[in-house]
């Protein structure tokens, strides 16, 4: 057990010799989770189009305008004042701006002089899509002034007032009842949202923190084999032949050393994705069982290709490429849902596939032990076979 124990704690010194290691070991990997967990949509974000609204009229129709922008499904009004906007607009930060000049009333709409000043940059689809909004806005804002309009012109007509007080009075009671109107008014499209019930809460967040923690702690466990390649151009492994350590011992000393440095880093990413976004891992049991099978198919593929991989140069080439592209190919950078269904089969033969479904049964769809058994005992046949292959295959020279 001490001679274990003494290989293991030599890997550690000499892996950890170069402060870039600590980069690649917890720097990056925080880094690249907090980046792509920290920047996918939560489905909580206002999508709408923002749009910089000045209110220099600050008058009913103006209020009424603003309202209207801020039910519309399609923009989102930010209202500032002229400087503020106009700096926001010249930097391009914003696609369009809406300024309400003073004057903009009902009696401006009466009489045909209202205007507003809309500025948007060119070939913009946002800057499209705010102009649409405005327009609509305008026309509920206005339909209701001009349904009174010509309520008050039917009526004068008949010779309904016999003063402007009178008239003024029943344009502002036409007024109010055409906004009860509009309010009160059936939608023209009926919109239909499908009631199936999901078997659980999507969470993007939850799905990069675990593609994140799979992808980094695989490739340096990939890595045994550039291990294994330097210590045998080095002739580390021929002078063991020298001393009383066994085949056995120095591989279950090598493998098990990194093994336990992976658990460490998937320990501290863990703990990192559920303190920076309040990640629910469920049973802790469940969530040992599930890494520790994933350190051990991860540690086992390495060691067999330690046993193909002849310089320190060729393993590091192929661990790096071999862990993004399954990585990539089981599902850690892409929800599997967006693969095509061939691939979605392809992808059950990457140890990071059932990996991943292990850890998404634990974040996503509240399984315990008994749940991710199954993903677990496939990790550990990934484990038997390459472990078997690569003590078969072992060598000194």
């Amino acid at each position: 057990m001490k001679k274990i124990f003494a290989i293991a704690w030599k890997d550690a010194i000499v892996r950890f010799a170069s402060p870039s290691e600590w980069l690649f070991f917890i720097v990056l990997p925080l880094v690249f989770t907090f980046i792509f967990a920290g920047g996918v949509p939560t489905g909580d974000e206002d999508n709408r189009v923002r749009l910089v609204v000045v209110d220099e009229a600050q008058t009913e129709i103006s209020r009424q305008l603003i309202e209207e922008l801020e039910n519309s499904t399609s923009v989102r009004p930010d209202v500032l004042s002229l400087k503020e906007a106009e700096d926001e607009f010249d930097s391009r930060r914003v696609s369009a701006l809406l300024i309400i000049p003073a004057g903009l009333d009902v009696e401006s709409i009466q009489n045909g002089t209202a205007q507003l000043d809309f500025r948007q940059l060119p070939n913009d689809i946002d800057a499209s899509i705010a102009e649409r909004a405005v327009q609509t806005a305008i026309r509920r804002v206005t339909s209701v002034v001009s349904a009174a309009i010509f309520a008050v012109d039917e009526a004068k007509a008949r010779g309904t007032f016999e003063s402007a007080e009178a008239e003024q009075a029943y344009f502002n009671q036409s007024l109010e009842l055409a906004k009860s109107l509009q309010e009160d008014a059936p939608e023209r499209v009926t919109t239909i949202q499908g009631n199936t019930p999901d078997d659980f809460d999507y969470d993007p967040q939850a799905n990069v923190s675990a593609g994140q923690l799979i992808t980094w702690v695989f490739i340096p466990l990939f890595g045994i084999s550039a291990l294994f390649a330097y210590e045998r151009q080095q002739g580390t492994l021929r002078r063991i032949l020298t001393s009383p350590t066994s085949k056995a011992t120095l591989l279950l000393g090598t493998i098990s050393g990194q093994v336990a440095m992976a658990l460490i880093q998937m320990t501290l990413l863990v703990l990192f994705a559920y303190f920076a976004f309040k990640l629910n891992w469920g049973n802790p049991l469940a969530v040992f069982l599930i890494l520790a099978c994933s350190a051990l198919a991860a540690a086992a593929i390495g060691t067999a290709m330690g046993t193909l991989i002849k310089s320190e140069g060729q393993a590091v080439g192929l661990s790096i490429m071999a862990g993004m592209l399954m990585g990539m190919l089981g599902g850690c950078w892409f929800p599997l849902e967006l693969f095509p269904p061939f691939m979605q089969k392809v992808a059950m033969i990457f140890p990071t596939y059932w990996s991943m479904q292990g850890l998404l049964d634990l974040l996503l769809r509240g399984g315990g032990v008994v749940d991710i058994l199954p993903e677990a005992g496939v990790l550990l046949a990934f484990a038997v076979i390459f472990f078997s292959v690569g003590i078969w295959r072992f060598r000194y020279e």
